[in-house]
């Protein structure tokens, strides 16, 4: 396994906060007073039940204190939630999709990414290593009519296993763009093969892995929001047939539908795929 160097989870955690709070701008939705009522006291009540079971002590109440003060000071609530609760969330979301599957968003996204045309490489850096990889579909409606100019942004860790705009010295938007498809609904990507990576580790979440000998990696993959007028958007992942922790991803992200498998493309060692996607109507 290639041993991969991560960021700090204080840096990671600061610029994850940072974009989903820019994302949710400052207006707060109406809160329905009975759903709240319905949703924390269940919640209070299992944390209840879990403590009367394993007839949890003081000092396995005080050591959860401390961490969950820790998970607020190394700022990885967005990490914390997307690593162990955005999945279930999802599956909620997305269990009346007729069209292709979803999966978490995860922390790393960056809205307005660069647009690109439907046939077009990644920003990358000049000499960008990793496996070279050609990533093209078709976008379709779930009647199966082409969805032309749908919109498929595409971000992904680089063969290190670091994101752009979460890592030093890394480009802006190295690895980030917004693909428009063509008046077919296709797309042609050029990118390279992404790495596995570990969730920041020196942290509050690290400390957690750690302490209940869980393992910290994700799988090598690929994210993706697609979207058309008229349609669902879908978030989604894709990974790596065959790749380290494909079966036993930290976050628990990972669906069959959403396994690639790469074939060779040429006589060098660039790979290529092909995955189609077909949105719901909203």
């Amino acid at each position: 396994m290639t041993e991969i160097v991560t960021d700090t989870a204080a840096a990671s955690g600061a610029a994850a906060t940072e974009q989903f709070r820019s994302r949710q701008g400052s207006g707060v939705p109406g809160a329905d007073t009975q759903r709240v009522d319905t949703l924390v006291t269940e919640l209070l009540t299992a944390t209840h039940d879990i403590i009367r079971r394993h007839k949890v002590t003081y000092e396995e109440y005080n050591a959860l204190k401390a961490w969950l003060i820790r998970v607020g000071e190394d700022g990885e609530w967005p990490l914390f939630l997307d690593v162990w609760v955005e999945h279930v969330v999802e599956e909620v979301a997305g269990e009346s999709r007729e069209g292709s599957k979803g999966t978490i968003e995860g922390p790393y996204y960056v809205p307005d990414a660069p647009a690109l045309p439907a046939e077009a490489a990644l920003p990358m850096r000049q000499d960008e290593t990793g496996t070279p990889l050609v990533f093209q579909g078709q976008v379709t409606s779930v009647d199966g009519s082409a969805l032309a100019a749908a919109k498929v942004e595409i971000w992904q860790a680089d063969a290190a296993g670091y994101y752009s705009q979460f890592a030093p010295d890394l480009p802006q938007w190295n690895l980030r763009g917004t693909v428009i498809a063509d008046e077919s609904g296709c797309f042609k990507i050029r990118t390279i093969q992404p790495a596995p990576y570990q969730i920041p580790t020196d942290g509050a979440c690290g400390s957690l892995v750690a302490t209940a000998g869980w393992h910290p990696w994700r799988p090598a993959h690929l994210h993706l929001k697609v979207s058309a007028p008229g349609h669902r958007l879908i978030t989604t992942q894709l990974y790596f047939r065959g790749g380290e922790h494909v079966d036993d991803d930290i976050a628990s992200a990972v669906k069959p539908a959403l396994i690639l498998d790469p074939k060779p493309a040429g006589s060098g060692n660039d790979h290529e795929v092909t995955y189609d996607f077909v949105l719901d109507r909203a």
